[in-house]
């Protein structure tokens, strides 16, 4: 009889750990932000790891190609290295309505005629190293190949600042992204 109980037990205990699903999900995002390439003229690349469901974490890799002599809108980060942390409120694997905190380190070139310039010069270019934190929402759509489309808007303050006189106080994090899951 023990040994028909030990063999039930053991039948039962080996039939459930081979139907157990292993439902590993993909946890690592490459992506590239079409926003500022076609508005900006800058290259804005990004790397994020999933946690779980509900949040990730990932940093981001900007440089500006924009030139003095180009006309439209103009971005004053020339260089921005940016860690973030996101939140998802859905119940699918990090999809959906997300809130994001982020730093941002940033290197910026500020025009001092518009601040008056630096006695009296014109056209000056004023160069400083900042450090900004921020907060951004967005929304995160992933299709079942593993092809990833985000959009997100935020704003930061810089905080620490190399040049006090000339700086841009607050710093944009504007984008549309596509990547891929893998």
């Amino acid at each position: 009889m023990k040994k028909l109980i030990a063999i039930t037990l053991f039948l039962i205990t080996f039939n459930s750990l081979a139907q157990e699903v292993v439902n590993k999900e993909k946890s690592h995002e490459l992506k590239l932000n079409a926003f500022n390439i076609i508005l900006f003229k800058s290259i804005e690349t990004s790397y994020e790891y999933l946690i779980n469901d509900e949040s990730s974490v990932g940093i981001s890799l900007l440089v500006n190609l924009n030139d003095d002599n180009s006309d439209g809108p103009n971005y004053n980060e020339t260089f921005a290295i940016t860690p973030y942390y996101r939140h998802f409120f859905s119940r699918k694997y990090a999809w959906g309505f997300f809130v994001e905190g982020f730093g941002m380190f940033n290197t910026q070139e500020i025009d001092s005629y518009y601040y008056g310039g630096i006695n009296g010069s014109n056209n000056n270019v004023e160069k400083t190293t900042n450090f900004a934190l921020g907060l951004s929402l967005g929304s995160k759509f992933v299709s079942e190949k593993g092809f990833v489309f985000e959009f997100y808007v935020g704003v930061g303050r810089n905080l620490i600042t190399s040049n006090s006189d000339y700086y841009s106080e607050i710093v944009p994090r504007l984008g549309t992204s596509f990547g891929y899951r893998f």
